[in-house]
């Protein structure tokens, strides 16, 4: 048995035996390691942002843009339509950016009553603009991807294993999508595949779930290991 003497391993300990005390009780330990994992997470990911987003997409391109006019005159920086214009938002330099800053900004507007309406702007646009990017990028990937899984080539048949692979596919994808077929009623015929539909959706819910138990239950693991290797020393 060899402790460590490491002082961030012995940190880590401590935070790691604190979070794991409230499976005994809600506690005092528990709520200093929590409220610090939180300060800590949303220090770094400001940080994060302010020189990963903020900086190279804001402060960058207004300071690059300020430099252009002191070189070439208010005149020629903002009226001389070429690659060099600072109103150009596809060039570096360019204050263009300040439109995007105003309404950005108006998500202050939250915290004013009189004017707290305005905050509907960014949002509206925020919500636009990915659901314009998420809705063809998810059809593809969760629809036209499927189907192209689902549907039996001519390699499918080189194999019998690939094959019964490809049409157990096949055969549990109608089974689903005829479940969720409300226009007609689920009898004769469809009654039986609409059964199996059922047991696909219930074996894709019961292995997500599993996958998310074992998940948990390895990073249970991993702190443990960290816990009585790396701590306490008593696994080699």
């Amino acid at each position: 048995m060899h402790i460590a003497t490491d002082f961030w391993t012995w940190v880590a300990a401590l935070l790691t035996l604190a979070i794991l005390s409230f499976l005994w009780d809600d506690n005092s330990f528990y709520r200093a390691a929590e409220h610090l994992y939180i300060g800590v997470a949303n220090g770094y990911s400001i940080t994060l942002i302010w020189y990963n987003v903020v900086v190279p997409n804001m402060i960058d391109p207004l300071r690059g843009a300020a430099h252009v006019v002191s070189e070439q005159g208010f005149a020629a920086a903002f009226f001389t339509f070429n690659e060099h214009n600072v109103l150009n938002p596809y060039h570096d330099n360019n204050f263009f950016i300040i439109i995007p800053m105003m309404v950005g900004a108006l998500y202050v507007t939250r915290f004013i009553p009189s004017i707290s309406w305005m905050i509907r702007i960014p949002i509206g646009i925020t919500m636009g603009y990915y659901t314009a990017i998420s809705i063809p990028a998810s059809f593809k990937a969760s629809i036209v991807r499927q189907l192209e899984a689902s549907i039996l080539s001519r390699s499918d048949f080189d194999s019998a294993w690939v094959l019964v692979y490809g049409l157990l596919i096949f055969v549990t994808t109608v089974a689903t999508l005829i479940y969720f077929f409300f226009s007609a009623e689920h009898k004769g015929v469809l009654r039986p595949i609409s059964n199996i539909g059922i047991l696909t959706v219930m074996v894709g819910f019961g292995a997500s779930f599993g996958l998310t138990v074992m998940a948990r239950i390895s990073l249970a693991i991993g702190r443990f290991i960290f816990i009585f290797k790396d701590w306490l020393g008593m696994v080699q």
